[in-house]
C-alpha cells in the first residue's frame, strides 16, 4: 500500500490522457463511514445483493465492513475473534462455500515477515454489528517472503491464490488444494504478473482481473500448472487517488474499483463481451522471473488513452527517485512485448 509512487510527471501524463474524472458512475457509490479511511479490498456479497465487503489497511483491527452500494453506508461491522492481531490486511475474497477470506498479506518492507496470514469466516446471514469466530491460516511462499496485496479465491474450486507486489513485476502464487489450520500452507509460484494491488475472479471462474495503480486487465483463466491465458486491458478504468481494490459485480457484467482515503469512491466499470485487445492484439502472460511476463499497467493505460509510449528518463526539475529501499536505476518494464525505460 505505502509504496504508491508519488509521481507527478507520470500521473499527470495519465490524467491528461484519461477520458474523465474518477467519479462514481451508475452503480457506483461513495464509502461514507468515517471509520473506513483505507479501504484496501472489495468483495461483492453473495448472500446480500447490493452489499460489498471491505476493510481498512494496517492500523485498524480485526474488522470487516459491509457497505450498501445504494447509499454508501455501512450496514454491518464484523469483528473477527479467534485470530491474532492483524498486521497489514490488504485483500478480501469470497469462496464458493460462502466463506469470506481476508488476506493479512501485506509486507511493506518486502520480505520482512517469515509468514503471513489468511482469516476465514462464513458470510453472516444477517447484516448487523456482530462478532464471529474466524479461522486463521499461516502462509509461506515457496521462494521466500514477499509483499502482496491481492488474494483471490476461485469461485469453482475454492483454491486460494495470491499475487505478489513488486514494481518490476510480481508472481501469481497458488495455495494447496485445501488450507490447513494446523500447519503451514505453502504457496507456490505458477505465473508472472505486473505490479498488482488487487485481483478478483469472475463469478464463473473463467477470468482473473488484476489491478495496478494505473490500469486494469482481465486474463483468461486456464487453470492447471500454467493458469494465466491471454489478457486484455479494461477500457474505461478511472484514474483514482490510490487504486487499491477491485471485484466483479455478482452478475459478472462489470468490475467495481475502489481507492483508499476518506469518502473514497467505488466506481463501476462495465465490461464488454469482446473486450479490448492489448497492444499486441491479445497479449500473452508467459515469462519468467520478476517482471518478465507481467509488463507495465501504465503503458496499457497510455495506449488505451491514445498516448504513444515514450522513454521516461526522469522528471523535469527532479533527479532520480530515492525510496526507503534505496535509489532506483532505470528499470526495464515490459507488457506483452512493449517496453520502455522508466526511472522511478
Amino acid at each position: 500500500m505505502r509504496s504508491l509512487l508519488r509521481v507527478c510527471g507520470v500521473a499527470g501524463l495519465v490524467l491528461v490522457c484519461a477520458a474523465g474524472p474518477a467519479v462514481a458512475d451508475d452503480g457506483g457509490f461513495t464509502i461514507k463511514d468515517p471509520r473506513i479511511k483505507e479501504s484496501s479490498g472489495l468483495a461483492a456479497s453473495r448472500a446480500h445483493p447490493g452489499i460489498y465487503w471491505t476493510h481498512n489497511d494496517s492500523g485498524d483491527g480485526p474488522y470487516v465492513y459491509a457497505v450498501d452500494a445504494k447509499t454508501g453506508q455501512t450496514v454491518a461491522r464484523v469483528t473477527m475473534e479467534g485470530i491474532g492481531r492483524p498486521r497489514d490486511v490488504e485483500a478480501i475474497s469470497i469462496g464458493p462455500d460462502g466463506d469470506l477470506y481476508v488476506g493479512d498479506i501485506g509486507d511493506n518492507l518486502d520480505g520482512s515477515w517469515s509468514h503471513v496470514w489468511i482469516y476465514r469466516f462464513h458470510e453472516p446471514a444477517q447484516l448487523k454489528d456482530q462478532t464471529v469466530k474466524a479461522t486463521q491460516y499461516v502462509v509461506q511462499y515457496a521462494d521466500g517472503p514477499r509483499n502482496a496485496e491481492a488474494l483471490m479465491v476461485h469461485p469453482k474450486t475454492g483454491r486460494v491464490y495470491i499475487a505478489s507486489k513488486r514494481e518490476s513485476g510480481g508472481g501469481l502464487y497458488e495455495g494447496p488444494a485445501s488450507l490447513s489450520a494446523s500447519g503451514t500452507n505453502v504457496f507456490r509460484r505458477v505465473g508472472e504478473v505486473p505490479w498488482v494491488t488487487d485481483g478478483a475472479f469472475s463469478p464463473d471462474g473463467t477470468k482473473l482481473a488484476l489491478r495496478g495503480y494505473f490500469a486494469l486487465a482481465e486474463y483468461a483463466w486456464k487453470g492447471g500448472a500454467s493458469p494465466l491465458g491471454d489478457w486484455h486491458a479494461v477500457p474505461g478504468t478511472p484514474v483514482q487517488a490510490q487504486s487499491e481494490s477491485v471485484t466483479y459485480t455478482p452478475d459478472g457484467t462489470a468490475l467495481m474499483v475502489g481507492s483508499e482515503g476518506a469518502d473514497s469512491d467505488v466506481v463501476r466499470v462495465p465490461l464488454k463481451e469482446d473486450g479490448a485487445k492489448s497492444p499486441s492484439e491479445g497479449g500473452s502472460s508467459t515469462g519468467s522471473g520478476d517482471g518478465a511476463g507481467g509488463g507495465n499497467y501504465l503503458l496499457g493505460a497510455m495506449v488505451l488513452a491514445g498516448a504513444a509510449p515514450r522513454p521516461l528518463n526522469g522528471r523535469p526539475g527532479r533527479g532520480a527517485r530515492t525510496s526507503r529501499y534505496g535509489p532506483r536505476d532505470a528499470a526495464q518494464r515490459r507488457w506483452s512485448g512493449h517496453s520502455f525505460q522508466a526511472r522511478w
